[in-house]
């Protein structure tokens, strides 16, 4: 009996020892792994936030890519002012040209609601045709340009409706010389720096007060490319009324 309990002692003792050491041994061990394993655990984590947020940020953009960009018309806005907040290439007359089917033949009358797509790019044959409609004009002002000869109202108005006859623009002498009076007192130098369309960055210029937009538009070939031009300014107002109200004769207002 004592034989055999006095047997079991080293046993014991080394079972204990063996345990000794192994909780010393498993101190480090369990510190060391544990700290290993918690930096191991620990530096993955945000690398992997940081790559699903790579992720999400790549399929956005890749979303963005192949969705052309739009924006929705709201009260107040113009070609001019989206294409500056948007940044266009080309400015107003690109965006204008990549969203005529939308806007119609007046680059001056957008509505809200109306959704102009951003991606100018969507749109090369048209910039091209309209780059080679440009050329053609060029060429054909260089040699043809109409020179205003008059110094006065009166005169400039008779050339005005020379050219309008020409072209096939309604409007008569009284009609264009009342809206003349009212829109500039027979200034073709008058500016509007106030209104909305000053705002804008597109001030109302010339006799009829036009906006570059609507001048670019309406201007007629044959005539000086300049809002300031007495004729070419007559001409291409009156090109733009007869278009929106059936003539400058009909206009008695703000137009």
């Amino acid at each position: 009996m004592s034989r055999g309990r006095h047997a079991r002692h080293p046993l014991s003792a080394r079972s204990i020892s063996r345990l000794s050491i192994v909780l010393v041994a498993g101190g480090a061990g369990i510190a060391a792994p544990l700290l290993t394993a918690g930096s191991a655990h620990a530096a993955p984590a945000p690398a992997k936030v940081q790559q699903q947020a790579q992720s999400a940020q790549a399929a956005a953009q890749a979303k963005t890519e192949q969705e052309p960009s739009s924006y929705t018309v709201v009260s107040g806005d113009t070609l001019y002012k989206i294409a500056v907040d948007h940044d266009i290439k080309g400015g107003w007359s690109t965006l204008y040209k990549a969203n005529k089917e939308t806007i119609g033949a007046d680059a001056d009358l957008i509505r809200p609601g109306q959704k102009l797509t951003l991606d100018t790019a969507s749109a090369p044959a048209e910039r091209s045709s309209s780059s080679e409609r440009a050329d053609r004009s060029s060429a054909e002002r260089t040699s043809s340009v109409h020179k205003t000869q008059s110094t006065n109202l009166d005169g400039w108005i008779n050339e005005a409706l020379t050219i309008m006859k020409q072209h096939g623009i309604p409007g008569s002498y009284e009609g264009i010389h009342r809206n003349i009076i009212r829109e500039s007192g027979g200034d073709p130098n008058a500016i509007n720096n106030w209104d909305i369309n000053a705002q804008n960055g597109t001030p109302s210029i010339g006799l009829l007060q036009v906006i570059k937009p609507t001048f670019d538009a309406y201007h007629v070939e044959g005539t000086v490319h300049d809002q300031r031009d007495p004729v070419a300014n007559i001409v291409a107002a009156c090109n733009y009324a007869a278009d929106r109200y059936g003539s400058i004769d009909n206009v008695n207002g703000p137009y």
